[in-house]
């Protein structure tokens, strides 16, 4: 057995002075000795913490014990090290950027898509009247995404309301929504319902539950994950890898971030041109003088930011 777990969750719900709950929250992580990253706003949490088997129930007893977090369904992996290498607690505006502050719009306490647990997903997924929605950004679907789903072209999150009129077409059919862990369809599939979307579901608990709960069936390639590990494997029944390296052309399903800080551009790149490129997504990246070092994984730790800085309104 691992000595280590990643635990990923979020929960919407009110958080009264939040600021403040970040800060605190910050310190009672470290005096678990766990790692991770955190977001705290007034909606609620959004975290990846690791740790050792012990800190990190006991972190889960903690926020159990918190009336506000109930819900919270914690996914566990077993890991052999920590998947990160220090600890934030950040407050923001919202735990997942969406740009949308007024709650008539988008509020995921009152009214979201209908839950799908991964096996009846599974079960629907391929029926004439489904569409499978893939919400997450472009680097995360070009390494891994549901057979036959339809993606947007978009950099972030935040991007995905401007994409509403392009999904038109399918206003009569059933929406599937999915993402990570669940915490983007809880916001896209209330947005979806507000533009006028009658059978919006969503996948509980995103990939990441679906491959530990339904094998990861017909998701093809891997998943995306915000920490040092980059990306894991969802398909336990049809694997497949999808995405190309983006120097040759060649298969690979590794994902990296590019050396040259000032892109860091999330991208895929087999071991040969990650080797010749010194894990670069171009030459002019490759002649930066403040190129990292690569090391053949691909992450680098973040450069510090203050803690608990108040993110600025859009």
């Amino acid at each position: 057995m691992a000595q280590y777990q990643t635990l990923l969750y979020y929960c919407y719900s009110t958080i009264a002075n939040a600021e403040q709950f970040a800060a605190d929250h910050l310190k009672f992580c470290k005096s678990l000795g766990l790692t991770g990253r955190i977001i705290v706003a007034e909606e609620g949490l959004n975290g990846t913490v690791s740790g050792t088997v012990e800190a990190c129930k006991a972190y889960m007893d903690a926020i159990y014990a918190d009336g506000r977090f109930g819900a919270i369904e914690f996914k566990i992996d077993e890991v052999d090290e920590p998947s990160f290498v220090k600890m934030h607690c950040r407050y923001k505006s919202e735990i997942v950027h969406s740009g949308l502050r007024d709650p008539n719009i988008i509020n995921p306490q009152l009214k979201t898509g209908k839950h799908l647990e991964p096996k009846e997903f599974l079960a629907i997924k391929d029926d004439e009247d489904v569409v499978i929605l893939d919400v997450r950004s472009n680097y995360e679907h070009s390494l891994g995404k549901f057979k036959n789903a339809v993606t947007l072209d978009i950099e972030n999150f935040r991007d995905f309301p401007a994409m509403i009129n392009q999904l038109a077409q399918y206003k009569d059919k059933k929406i599937l929504t999915y993402c990570t862990g669940g915490i983007k369809c809880e916001k896209a599939s209330a947005l979806l319902l507000h533009e006028g979307f009658k059978d919006v579901y969503q996948l509980h608990g995103g990939i990441i539950k679906y491959g530990k709960e339904a094998g990861g069936e017909d998701f093809e390639g891997r998943c995306y994950v915000f920490d040092n590990r980059l990306s894991v494997d969802v398909n336990q029944v049809n694997p497949v890898t999808i995405s190309v390296c983006y120097n040759c052309g060649k298969h690979t399903k590794k994902m990296i971030n590019c050396a040259n800080p000032e892109c860091n551009e999330h991208f895929t790149q087999c071991d040969d041109c990650g080797t010749a490129m010194d894990g670069c997504c171009s030459d002019t990246c490759q002649e930066h003088p403040r190129k990292r070092v690569y090391d053949g994984t691909g992450y680098y730790v973040k450069v510090p930011q203050p803690i608990n800085r108040k993110a600025e309104v859009a």
